[in-house]
């Protein structure tokens, strides 16, 4: 019988065949990421092309959070509702119109409900590195705004002051929290974990700063912050989208302060709850009861994973007697932000 071809060679020629090709693919792409980190034109080209059109979609996606200091705590939420983006060629700018409502809580006014837009014009810019992409908008000029409103406040006084010749101060107070915040720049640091917001210009290797170290796993990381929660106050966490019945809706907790509940609700029900509070409706539970609740107790890390279909969830941090089982205990100084909870949390988006 004549013996068979030695296979082991020609396997071992067309292994050795395979992995040059990867090593060559494995340079062509270090080679392009150089060329196109070098090149501003193509820079551009690349962004105009591929990238302006994500602008107002991701922007659309959630809340921003609003802080007092950089690396302060959550203190408000602004929900874009509406955006458009305008491309300079020549100028190679992009300019992006955007407006929106949310809440703040301040001292003394309690809850204040807003809305703002404004139309700020950006340079864009981008760098793919090895483990991670950056992505920058640069503030260029502010066309148009901020224009800030206040909807309602909560502090009665404070709320008669608003509508007399004084009440410049308040809305010069709001206007500088959403201008500052939403007007001075952002970076996107993209991975294969997820996107990475941060206010402000963040240079390779620069990683925002953030309560949990999530680069052990491989979830799609929505939001990792810390929030404060006053007493007699909710916050809307999101919204955050489960895209196939495969998926999940993941939350790591820690607290600090007083017992608060945890709500999940669809966006709906959420965005209708939030739209009321924002022209000064008490605070009260939303229209639907949650899809799920619990107590979040001060302490250590929890962990909780839920099971949800498509769609699109607010998680509600809650520190009220008005909406969910636990009553925050009474605090003269709670107008000035005692007994307020603080949560650190990351969402994320698990596979089952």
């Amino acid at each position: 019988m004549q013996a068979s071809p030695p296979r082991p060679v020609r396997s071992r020629r067309h292994l050795t065949a395979g992995c040059l090709a990867l090593v060559l693919l494995a340079a062509l792409l270090v080679s392009c990421k150089s060329f196109v980190n070098a090149s501003p034109n193509l820079r551009w080209w690349l962004f105009a092309n591929f990238g302006a059109d994500q602008l107002c979609p991701e922007m659309l996606k959630r809340g921003a959070p609003l802080k007092l200091t950089p690396n302060g705590n959550t203190i408000g939420r602004f929900y874009p509702n509406q955006c458009r983006h305008e491309l300079n060629q020549q100028a190679q700018t992009v300019t992006v119109y955007f407006g929106g409502s949310g809440l703040a809580w301040t001292p003394i006014a309690g809850r204040v409900g807003f809305s703002a837009s404004a139309a700020v014009e950006y340079r864009m810019d981008f760098y793919l590195g090895d483990d991670a992409d950056y992505i920058w908008a640069r503030t260029n000029r502010i066309v148009q705004g901020p224009d800030f409103q206040v909807g309602s406040v909560e502090n009665k006084v404070v709320d008669w002051a608003t509508k007399t010749p004084v009440g410049y101060l308040a809305n010069t107070f709001g206007g500088q929290i959403v201008s500052s915040h939403l007007t001075n720049g952002f970076t996107v640091v993209r991975t294969e974990a997820g996107d990475e917001f941060t206010l402000g210009h963040l240079s390779p290797p620069q990683r925002p700063q953030k309560p949990f170290d999530t680069s052990a796993t491989e979830r799609y990381v929505f939001m990792n912050e810390t929030t404060e929660v006053q007493v007699n106050q909710i916050d809307m966490l999101g919204p955050f989208e489960v895209a196939k019945n495969s998926q999940s809706l993941f939350l790591r907790l820690r607290s600090s302060g007083p017992p608060i509940d945890v709500q999940v609700i669809h966006r709906g029900v959420g965005d209708l709850w939030r739209s009321g509070l924002q022209l000064g409706a008490p605070l009260a539970p939303p229209t639907q009861p949650p899809i799920a609740t619990f107590t979040l107790q001060p302490g250590p890390e929890i962990q909780q994973r839920f099971k949800l279909g498509p769609g699109q969830y607010y998680v509600v941090l809650d520190n009220s007697s008005a909406v969910g089982s636990v009553n925050p205990p009474w605090n003269p100084l709670a107008t000035m932000g005692a007994s307020a909870a603080v949560v650190s949390y990351t969402a994320e988006l698990a596979e089952d």
